[in-house]
């Protein structure tokens, strides 16, 4: 058997690939995700002696295209892209290429996910307890889920936002015929200095693993709670648990295939950004402002519903953050990103030379 060392030691070697490389590996993994949702909704649904598995054949189908729209109506979830977006940001700054951190966010939200998907399909009641508004276990996690959230998304928030000051005041300088070198698009000061600690342990996409993880804690998204009901009338209504359990493993293939691509097209944002400091300073300053702009919005929002939940709260400013929904203003947010990447090729292209040249 493969030792942790031995493991360790492969991840290493996979981080010193190309870009190309760990690309391919990125999306291996997430068509082997689909491959398994497949597999599973065949096994369900077609036994080994070729018969159709029961009248539950085309609910699962039906059931398994609707859980794999949730996944991917979740992985534009305002919260999401804006970790996503901000952690790229962070590592991109560090002269890193993280062409993983969106799909390492998106596995380990997905990993709670199948879990209870687990749960639910072996007969365990206690996902169905967890769901149930106001008992201490979904309190418990609905707080850990939105602790930490609120608190990442803050951090990343201030630490982008201090580095969107910085470049705009580079940028100033440079329309003055100042020089200006990649080392001074670096984060520096006190915010950085404060921040560093926090952000110690996030060295590398994989660390991302365990905030999609925390994140997912919750069960405070509409679609994942639907996913969950969905799976529990599902077995109530005969469909195998081999079919049953196709349901999780869609939707976070689903989630995975959407969060990788929003991780690989903010590597190329702000890998454009940064390549050619001296004539982008402006467009760097722009997106690093929207990233921390909404990643602060975010924080606000959930910490603003996590101590409503923790203390009890009556007034109406946290009930108000309490009851946003995030899942449409992700996608409003994913559009004003692509936007302003869009733009600025434009602009470029018009002046001979493109943003990611």
């Amino acid at each position: 058997m493969t030792s942790l060392t031995e493991l360790a030691v492969l991840y290493r070697k996979r981080e010193q690939l190309s870009v190309r490389a760990r690309l391919l590996w990125t999306f291996g993994a997430v068509a082997a995700l689909h491959f398994a949702a497949v597999v599973l909704l065949l096994a369900g649904t077609f036994p080994m002696t070729g018969t159709a598995g029961g009248g539950g054949q085309p609910l699962a189908l039906g059931l398994v295209l609707t859980a794999y729209l949730a996944g991917v109506k979740h992985s534009y979830d305002w919260d999401h892209i804006a970790a996503i977006d901000n952690s790229t940001r962070k590592f991109v700054a560090q002269r890193r290429d993280p062409v993983s951190v969106g799909f390492a966010f998106s596995l380990g939200h997905s990993s709670v996910v199948i879990l209870a998907g687990v749960l639910v399909v072996s007969g365990a009641t206690l996902v169905g307890r967890l769901m149930e508004e106001g008992t201490t276990g979904n309190l418990v996690l609905g707080l850990i889920g939105s602790g930490v959230s609120g608190l990442f998304l803050l951090m990343m928030g201030i630490f982008n936002g201090s580095a969107f000051l910085q470049a705009t005041q580079l940028y100033r300088s440079a329309r003055t015929g100042a020089s200006i070198t990649l080392e001074d698009l670096e984060a520096k000061g006190f915010v950085a200095r404060l921040l560093a600690r926090p952000l110690s342990r996030v060295q590398h996409p994989r660390n991302i693993y365990v905030i999609g993880f925390l994140f997912g804690l919750g069960f405070d998204t509409a679609t994942t709670i639907g996913l969950l009901v969905m799976t529990t009338a599902a077995s109530l209504a005969g469909v195998s648990p081999l079919a049953l359990m196709a349901l999780p493993f869609a939707f976070a293939a689903a989630m995975t295939l959407c969060d990788s691509l929003n991780g690989v097209a903010m590597l190329r944002m702000y890998k454009s950004a940064v390549d050619d400091p001296l004539r982008k300073l402006g467009f760097n300053a722009l997106i690093t402002g929207v990233s921390a702009a909404s990643a602060l919005l975010i924080a606000v929002i959930t910490l603003g519903g996590f101590f409503n939940a923790a203390f009890g709260l009556k007034d109406p400013m946290t009930l108000w953050l309490g009851s946003i929904d995030l899942g449409d203003a992700g996608l409003l947010l994913a559009g004003l990103l692509l936007a302003v990447w869009g733009t600025a090729a434009v602009r470029g292209r018009l002046k001979g030379a493109a943003p990611g040249s």
